[in-house]
């Protein structure tokens, strides 16, 4: 695969955020997670990287995300659009993007170059890429972690928060995430757009994760891969106290 470009996202929901607020801060991304801000984390991984030339940073205030990150003239940090989908899809029509393009987010403090390898050498055929972890690695790992997971035949899945998107022809699938960008924790409610039968597939587990994804690829005219990482903390990012309190356990050794 070419040298890609990273996208970090790094925005804040709309209102008054208590989860940051409890560590002392009124935006996610700069919530301390074992000593630092938390997008310091994977911005770090991502300049590690070989495969990364160019991290983009995206938040409603980026002057203060910033303020964070590393000395580094391959971080660029910019105002994000009113939706994640919105802002990827504004990059698209965007000559000066160099693609393709790798997008994480601010929350993914476990995040290693390890990780970014092996996501970016098995998606490297992909038109759009998924990164996944499977219940039976995560569970072996963490046995008490609580996680929404997506069933399929032949198992169920976590997502890892790691996207490859391959060329400006992958708009059609921003716009279908736009659409389902407020349910994206629910996941009856995203495997209908699968379609009525791609939905039944799912859920009565008559298809694998890739038949499904293959059914949406054909959907969109591109080709959509599910890349399973062989490291189960890929799907463990910070999103709640527990998940702070579980990723500094693992940073300390503990856990």
């Amino acid at each position: 695969m070419s040298a890609a470009t990273a996208v970090v996202l790094a925005g804040s929901r709309p209102g008054k955020d208590p989860f940051a607020e409890s560590y002392g801060t009124d935006l996610k991304a700069l919530i301390p997670v074992g000593g630092e801000p938390m997008v310091r984390r994977p911005v770090e991984a991502l300049l590690q990287s070989e495969g990364i030339t160019l991290v983009r940073v995206l938040a409603q205030q980026p002057e203060r995300i910033r303020e964070v990150l590393p000395e580094d003239a391959r971080i660029s940090v910019e105002a994000s659009g009113d939706t994640i989908a919105a802002t990827l899809e504004k990059m698209c029509v965007d000559p000066s993007v160099r693609w393709p393009i790798l997008v994480t987010t601010a929350d993914h403090a476990l995040l290693t170059p390890a990780m970014i390898a092996d996501f970016l050498g098995k998606a490297a055929e992909a038109d759009v890429a998924i990164g996944l972890v499977s219940q039976a690695a995560l569970l072996k790992r963490l046995p008490q972690t609580k996680r929404t997971w997506l069933k399929f035949r032949g198992g169920a899945y976590s997502g890892a928060n790691l996207f490859l998107l391959g060329s400006p022809k992958i708009r059609s699938t921003l716009q279908l995430w736009g659409s389902n960008e407020q349910n994206r924790k629910k996941a009856i409610r995203m495997l209908l757009t699968l379609g009525v039968f791609g939905f039944l597939g799912a859920l009565f587990r008559l298809r694998t994760l890739q038949q499904t994804l293959d059914g949406v690829g054909r959907k969109l005219g591109l080709h959509v891969q599910a890349v399973e990482l062989s490291d189960p903390l890929a799907a463990v990012d910070v999103d709640k106290p527990a998940d702070h309190e579980l990723v500094t356990a693992i940073l300390e050794g503990r856990a």
